[in-house]
């Protein structure tokens, strides 16, 4: 079969496109045939290998782990003990190496894709959607009548931070580059701040939540957005030097935040099968709706994450596989 793999760590020339064996199911785990996968900034950070702290998990000298996590397929083979899913059946979820004609998965990783999405809107969802889903839901516990800002509103991640929070009857506003005011206006969110030149002081009021995703704005900025009792959620944290990559941030916080009236956090996103058929019914009932840019194919990965790093992506791109 044909799959994207990378033999050391670099930027996206150090992706190819190559025949590898076909994947073999391992105990609670099927193969699917793979028809899209999103593709999300975790990916960038196993092609590079940043920030290096990370290498310790990721591998130190080259990559110990396959690219691609999200993933929306149909089971093509299962293994021993597998009595959930069958041949046949249409999923969603993370697996493994996804970049791939085929791909393995683990049972509890999956769900049932919502005949109401096609293939490439269900690979949108189960990392970016559901990070999203847990900062809004359980990290930040936006509640009705909130007022709730999102910076990196425009991304994966964030596109979805500004529907959720709506859904759930926050009043939402939104930070993102010029060229993206529009979609994410189009989302919901109201204001919507361009930060190449609006400056977020000035914005009336005060928020009860404030999502940062993949920012690196100091603390001190953050917290005179809170209202006296409001949270702050880090998500990611890009834009830093090569050892900590804007991870410093998130240490700052475990530090200060004991000390302190407002609520300081930060998170990392956890594949969970209830939070994923969560944001699978959200999309299939049209509460939320995943932002596609584009989708590309196998052979032009490099180029699609390219336009990821740039930050030119509104929503995600999807690697169109096939179906």
């Amino acid at each position: 079969m044909k799959a994207i793999v990378q033999d050391e760590y670099g930027d996206a020339d150090a992706l190819q496109l190559r025949d590898v064996p076909d994947p073999a199911p391992a105990k609670g785990e099927v193969v699917l045939d793979v028809r899209a996968a999103g593709l999300e900034r975790g990916a960038w950070h196993l092609m590079t290998g940043l920030p290096l702290v990370g290498r310790a998990a990721m591998g130190i000298r080259r990559p110990r782990w396959p690219l691609g996590i999200e993933v929306a397929g149909v089971v093509a083979a299962v293994g021993d003990g597998v009595s959930e899913l069958a041949v046949g059946d249409a999923v969603l979820g993370a697996g493994r190496a996804v970049y791939a004609e085929r791909a393995r998965a683990k049972v509890k990783h999956l769900v049932a894709k919502p005949d109401e999405l096609s293939f490439a809107e269900a690979a949108a969802l189960p990392v970016s959607a559901v990070t999203a889903l847990q900062a809004v839901r359980d990290v930040g516990r936006v509640k009705a009548g909130d007022r709730v800002l999102v910076i990196g509103a425009s991304g994966g991640v964030g596109t979805y931070a500004v529907q959720i929070a709506r859904s759930l009857g926050a009043e939402v506003a939104g930070v993102c580059r010029t060229d993206k005011v529009e979609g994410v206006r189009a989302l919901g969110a109201d204001p919507v701040l361009d930060y190449t030149r609006d400056d977020l002081s000035s914005v009336d009021g005060r928020f009860d939540v404030v999502i940062d995703i993949g920012g690196r704005r100091p603390l001190s900025r953050l917290r005179r957005l809170l209202t006296p009792r409001g949270t702050l959620v880090i998500t990611g944290g890009e834009g830093g030097g090569r050892w900590l990559g804007g991870l410093e941030r998130q240490m700052i916080v475990l530090v200060w935040s004991p000390f302190l009236r407002q609520r300081l956090t930060s998170f990392i996103s956890v594949t969970k099968a209830a939070d994923l058929a969560t944001v699978a019914d959200l999309a299939a009932r049209g509460e939320i709706r995943p932002v596609i840019d584009s989708t590309s194919s196998l052979d032009a990965m490099p180029d699609a994450m390219r336009r990821l790093v740039a930050g030119d992506v509104l929503g995600k791109i999807v690697i169109s596989v096939s179906g």
